[in-house]
């Protein structure tokens, strides 16, 4: 059950989001830029797989993102919730999103968003991508960062601790350099679908039409 701490966490991750872009009609099929072993970019990596939507889904999304990355705000806000509507929420998709800080702000971003519970990861990340400009350009990003943590409801103590923990740290970088080395992931945000690399923001329509070609040749 949903308590204060996350409906407002989850209100705000909402609001960011409330403006859809239609789809565009006949749509081309994005050429993939590559593509990689599924089975190899499946297997366990140093942090569990965060798991949004069904796990038998015929279609995987991987995400690799990096928190201060406008684009990746932009695929979070403007792309991700039609995706989910469409395609997340009716098990014909899932979405995996894979840490790729590319500069220390994220990194404890990220490292935070593994300190909350499981059901508050999306919505601890969603938000801190909808309020992207605010955590940029603050002078006290550790207070900021504080307060949203505190909405996802963990405590002062547990806030330092999470920052502090130094296996995290290794654990959140070694995606990073995983995702460099195995999968050739130089820039964010980069996308795996079923194997197929597309780098950037993609649109509505351009996921969309990545999604169908998938789902008719699991058919």
């Amino acid at each position: 059950m949903f308590n204060r701490r996350d409906t407002l966490l989850m209100s705000v991750a909402a609001a960011i989001s409330m403006v859809v872009p239609a789809m565009a009609a006949g749509e081309a099929v994005p050429e993939p830029v590559g593509t990689v072993d599924v089975a190899k970019l499946m297997q366990p990596g140093t942090l569990d797989d965060m798991i949004l939507g069904n796990a038998d889904a015929p279609v995987t999304i991987v995400e690799y993102a990096s928190m201060a990355c406008s684009h990746c705000a932009d695929f979070t806000a403007q792309t991700l919730p039609a995706i989910k509507q469409k395609y997340i929420s009716t098990g014909k998709a899932k979405l995996i999103f894979r840490e790729m800080p590319l500069e220390p702000r994220s990194t404890g971003i990220f490292m935070l968003a593994r300190c909350v519970t499981k059901e508050r990861y999306y919505p601890f990340i969603e938000t801190l991508f909808g309020h992207q400009r605010q955590w940029i350009e603050t002078k006290d990003i550790l207070g900021y960062l504080q307060q949203t943590s505190k909405l996802a409801g963990l405590s002062e103590q547990e806030f330092k601790s999470c920052l502090a923990d130094q296996a995290l740290l290794n654990k959140v970088n070694a995606v990073r350099e995983r995702a460099l080395k195995e999968f050739g992931v130089t820039g964010t945000p980069t996308f795996f679908v079923n194997g197929k690399k597309y780098v950037g923001a993609l649109s509505v329509a351009q996921m969309s039409a990545i999604i169908d070609s998938e789902l008719k040749t699991a058919r």
